[in-house]
């Protein structure tokens, strides 16, 4: 593969770019600036908003381009404006909550790039997420409101990502497996949590959308992630790449697999599929 082969590079952040402890590491930065440098799109690919990016990606200098909410939008950070929406809509996103109410678990949505949930819920994410630094990051990026569907209701056009939180793995295992609803693209990105998105708001989805927006065949688009949630991912990508700790099925999908998260696999795979360092 030569050195200018891939002009975009789609990230899955948490258990790929991100280390467990949640960092970027320097390995990871300087590869990254490197492969940006050499003329190629770094988009970070994620189930979360924008601004649940940690500070240390939002604030590389080169970073334009982002796919968020799993896919439910691809967001234009420099121009200010959504590229791509694929968004639940409001008697949909009330349905899927009112079926929710009924299960053991919390939940919140996302609207306009911004993660909102009932106060109630919000009071007891400490019950649902127990490791502290993942409560304090969910209670960072999301707003507590009265009543979450009489929000939505009012103020909502569109619901990009409906996430529930369960209290145990039963619960969540059994979401997985089956909702009552069709249409639905149902994923999962940390353990224990469940996501809800229109059926065609996907990391995969996006990713081709952002592509013809750029002009980028798919031979030019490279993938690199480790959960379920990222298999379209890898699919729409001309390389996709698995972490060392990715799930099996997204370990069967991918054309290359690198060290895992905590060994700097992604610096491993720009430098030798991108900066063809390595081999």
């Amino acid at each position: 593969m030569s050195s200018n082969t891939i002009r975009l590079l789609a990230l899955d952040m948490d258990g790929t770019l991100l280390t467990t402890d949640k960092r970027l590491t320097a390995r990871a930065k300087d590869a990254l600036g490197r492969a940006s440098a050499s003329g190629v799109w770094i988009v970070p690919a994620t189930g979360r908003i924008f601004m649940g990016l940690p500070e240390a990606v939002r604030a590389l200098p080169y970073l334009r381009y982002a796919i968020i909410c799993n896919g439910a939008c691809v967001v234009d950070a420099v121009a200010g404006r959504v590229l791509y929406r694929a968004e639940l809509d409001v008697p949909r996103a009330l349905e899927i909550m009112s079926w929710l109410d009924g299960q053991p678990l919390i939940y919140d949505c996302t609207v306009d790039g911004r993660s909102w949930m009932s106060a109630d819920m919000y009071d007891v994410i400490g019950a649902y997420a127990p490791d502290p630094a993942v409560v304090g990051y969910m209670r960072s990026v999301r707003t507590p409101v009265p009543d979450l569907k009489a929000f939505v209701r009012g103020n909502a056009g569109g619901v990009q990502k409906l996430q529930a939180f369960c209290r145990d793995e039963a619960t969540w295992r059994r979401l997985l497996a089956h909702t009552p609803f069709t249409g639905l693209e149902v994923a999962t990105s940390v353990t224990r949590n469940v996501e809800f998105t229109r059926e065609d708001a996907t990391k995969g989805a996006a990713l081709r959308a952002l592509s013809v927006h750029l002009g980028l065949a798919r031979d030019e688009v490279m993938a690199i992630g480790d959960g379920l949630n990222d298999l379209s991912m890898l699919r729409a990508a001309g390389v996709g790449v698995a972490m060392e700790n990715a799930v099996t099925e997204v370990r069967a999908a991918a054309d290359v697999i690198t060290a895992g998260n905590d060994a700097d696999g992604v610096a491993a795979a720009i430098e030798m599929l991108i900066l063809n360092q390595g081999g």
